[in-house]
């Protein structure tokens, strides 16, 4: 039998990163046959089956088509949760973890949160099962993501309230919150053309992209009802376009926020903000 190994990496050599493609051979190998590190690098592969060799042809096929092998496998890993993932949900990125790494550095006992955009439940969830005695509450405009969402929630063990709401268009109820954190569609349509075909072709464009008219129409939006719903001293966390942290820093100001903070991500650009309300 062909070493499945040496299959895959001629299959996706010239389209992924020789790096990339060892990380994958490792994911679908393990995923497919049950292989850890070690296994593959003794390549013992004497007892794959014939489906399972199928399998892995057509993961690699697929991947070839640049989609996302957490699609592929319907699953991901964030900040040491287990999520499903599909593609009406956005694939949760490093620097979103870096986000929540923000959020619990304040080591504050936030009592009510607000998720606004919560897609997979990621940040929902990541932060329910971290700041003990929480009441979270998410809210996406996706039917689809709301079930995926509520399905992970179920399986990390955690009771998230998810609502479906349209922020740009639903009036939105009364109520208060400690902490409101939103990772929004953020990308311009004009940056399309410099996004991978792995993005561009297969994640939900609600969850990524806004009108270059009007780039920080939920930034703006999202700015308004914190305004409102939070308590005095409470905080607001945004993921951000590395091009619009300026922007955003002012129009936060602008609303009468205080202490507003950009941070740099782990590779320097301008991810993050965080301001308070007086």
């Amino acid at each position: 039998m062909q070493d499945p190994s040496i299959y895959i990496l001629s299959q996706l050599s010239g389209v992924y990163p020789k790096s990339e493609i060892n990380y994958l051979i490792r994911i679908i190998l393990h995923e497919v046959c049950g292989l850890s590190t070690t296994d593959i690098a003794l390549h013992k592969f004497s007892d794959l089956s014939d489906t399972q060799f199928a399998n892995i042809i057509e993961i690699t096929s697929r991947l070839r088509n640049h989609e996302p092998i957490q699609y592929i496998l319907g699953k991901t890993e964030f900040y040491d949760i287990h999520l499903q993932v599909n593609p009406s949900v956005l694939i949760p990125r490093p620097e979103t973890e870096e986000l929540i790494d923000w959020i619990l550095s304040e080591k504050k006992s936030f009592r009510h949160i607000l998720d606004i955009g919560t897609g997979s439940g990621c940040i929902a969830i990541a932060l329910a099962k971290n700041i003990s005695k929480s009441e979270v509450d998410a809210w996406d405009v996706s039917p689809a993501a709301l079930e995926t969402a509520n399905v992970n929630a179920k399986n990390n063990n955690v009771r998230i309230n998810f609502s479906r709401v349209d922020i740009l268009n639903d009036e939105i109820e009364y109520k208060t919150y400690d902490l409101i954190v939103s990772n929004p569609p953020y990308v311009a349509e004009s940056e399309k053309q410099m996004m991978e075909p792995n993005v561009l072709n297969f994640e939900p464009h609600l969850a990524l992209f806004v009108a270059d008219s009007d780039p920080l129409i939920f930034y703006r939006k999202i700015s308004d009802i914190a305004i409102k719903l939070l308590i005095p001293g409470g905080e607001l966390f945004f993921e951000i376009n590395r091009a619009k942290g300026n922007d955003i820093a002012s129009l936060l100001k602008q609303k009468g926020f205080v202490d507003v903070q950009l941070r740099e991500d782990l590779s320097g650009n301008e991810r993050m903000i965080k301001a308070v309300k007086r």
